[in-house]
């Protein structure tokens, strides 16, 4: 995928996330006023937390396709781990906040609505935020974008959600007719704590990988052991001693700081030599991974290595 194309592609996905909270917060608190359901106004509320950080997400995935400044010397990739890390941080204190409430509302003997009309909502939502989810998974692997990942498992949590709520309205609608209907009251109170303990697992996974990229830490090793195969194939035909490679991710980008260690019988013509080596290494990590950022430098004493 040309680099054009790619960024057409992830705006357009990011659009879909737009579009697709604007009419999920409609559908929501409309609901939420005709329900009296608290968790369908839970619902309504992540997806207006989906919709203004989506609104940023828009921004910061321009910047990142930006070139280095005087002001960011590496770009502005790092921008997009500390969204996403807003991002979980966001949905975190939405949860919590939501489960005190929900609580509070078991307490005093639950919450009855109308479970009939809510259970029509949780069908429509179910579906449609599955459906967002969908299209936003496949546009992240077509384009290798963190941002439009992350969108597609927050909608992937909106859509658990929702089918939560649909069965729970639909159980609790159920038991109305019949001699449990005393029970009632409290499913909506307890399908809010059971959303919040279903949606806590990706939040909390959204903020490890982001920490992970904000404190510089290598990627997962299996990532980082492919990197390492792949480049030394790119370097077979170079007399190396042994090849350093120190690994990390920001964003997008992937960066790849390459200390090849020459041999003794190592000989070059001049300085194009060097770089006729990095560029045929560069160029082959690059079809394999367009997002790899790579320095190569070559050195003979291999402490300047370590």
């Amino acid at each position: 995928m040309s680099h054009k194309l790619h960024v057409h592609s992830e705006q357009r996905a990011l659009r879909w996330a737009l579009f697709g909270s604007l009419g999920f917060i409609a559908l929501a608190l409309t609901f939420a006023l005709l329900t009296r359901s608290d968790a369908i106004l839970f619902d309504g509320i992540y997806s207006l937390i989906a919709f203004c950080v989506a609104l940023l997400t828009l921004k910061v995935a321009r910047l990142a396709e930006r070139p280095d400044d005087d002001r960011f010397h590496f770009g502005y990739t790092s921008m997009e781990p500390a969204l996403n890390l807003f991002k979980a941080l966001f949905i975190l204190v939405a949860c919590t906040w939501a489960c005190v409430e929900a609580v509070k509302r078991l307490m005093l003997g639950g919450n009855p609505a109308e479970y009939g009309l809510a259970t029509v909502y949780g069908a429509a939502a179910t579906i449609g935020c599955l459906l967002v989810a969908w299209l936003m998974a496949r546009a992240g692997r077509q384009t290798r974008s963190d941002l439009v990942t992350v969108e597609s498992r927050t909608w992937l949590v909106d859509g658990l959600l929702s089918a939560a709520v649909f069965a729970g309205f639909l159980f609790a609608w159920l038991l109305e007719g019949s001699s449990w209907a005393h029970y009632a009251p409290v499913v909506d109170p307890l399908l809010l704590i059971a959303i919040v303990t279903v949606a806590l697992p990706v939040p909390l996974g959204i903020l490890r990988d982001s920490l992970r990229e904000i404190l510089w830490m290598a990627p997962p090793e299996p990532l980082v052991s492919d990197i390492e195969q792949q480049l030394l194939e790119s370097l077979a035909d170079v007399e190396t001693d042994r090849v350093e490679v120190r690994v990390t991710k920001r964003g997008r980008n992937t960066y790849l700081l390459v200390h090849v260690v020459v041999g003794e019988n190592f000989r070059l013509a001049s300085v194009a030599d060097l770089d006729a080596i990095r560029y045929r290494s560069e160029t082959a990590l690059k079809t394999w991974r367009p997002e790899i950022v790579m320095d190569m430098l070559f050195v003979r004493d291999g402490s300047l290595a370590d």
